[in-house]
């Protein structure tokens, strides 16, 4: 972690917004502890090619690969995406977290950085295709202390779901199903 000190410019009347949106949610959890659980299903379909039309509710994005693997390049890779939300999801619980607290940060700047093995993508070199190493730095712009912007960043990835599915392992299960081909009729 980084810290940055300068003169702060930070719209105080968004940390208190966003101190009483987030307030308001940890209200409603615990007036009705099962508000807290939720399912969120996002869906991926691959036809001609390899883009992928990813959806979630009102939400659509396109994921490809490049021409080297095959792709057209039509959008980002999944990998990106998947670093994309640990980053988001880091940046955000720290500045919610320091705002929720009244703490003022100007910015928090995240990096995502993962080594691979390429190889291991293909079942070549009996490596592995799970990332290998991946560090996460964390620069935050803020006249508070070092200790204070610690125990803020350390107590937001206790709590980060992203990161933590990064960092620990989870229970995760398959289902395959097959569907005939009308053309093969």
């Amino acid at each position: 972690m980084t810290l940055h000190t300068s003169p702060l410019s930070v719209d105080t009347d968004r940390d208190a917004r966003i101190r009483q949106a987030q307030t308001a949610v940890i209200a409603r959890m615990q007036s009705d502890p099962g508000k807290a659980r939720s399912t969120i299903l996002t869906r991926g379909h691959v036809g001609d090619g390899l883009a992928c039309r990813v959806t979630q509710g009102d939400f659509e994005s396109l994921l490809d690969l490049g021409r080297a693997m095959g792709g057209d390049g039509a959008g980002p890779s999944p990998g990106f995406f998947a670093r994309a939300a640990i980053a988001g999801c880091v940046a955000m619980a720290v500045k919610m977290l320091a705002a929720r607290e009244g703490v003022r940060f100007e910015a928090v700047d995240v990096a995502v950085e993962t080594d691979f093995d390429d190889a291991a993508l293909f079942g070549l070199g009996g490596g592995k295709a799970a990332p290998l190493e991946t560090r996460i730095s964390i620069d935050v712009t803020t006249d508070a202390s070092e200790s204070v912007v610690r125990k803020i960043v350390d107590q937001a990835l206790a709590w980060d779901p992203w990161y933590l599915a990064l960092r620990d392992p989870q229970q995760v299960s398959t289902h395959l199903s097959l569907r005939d081909n009308p053309s093969n009729g």
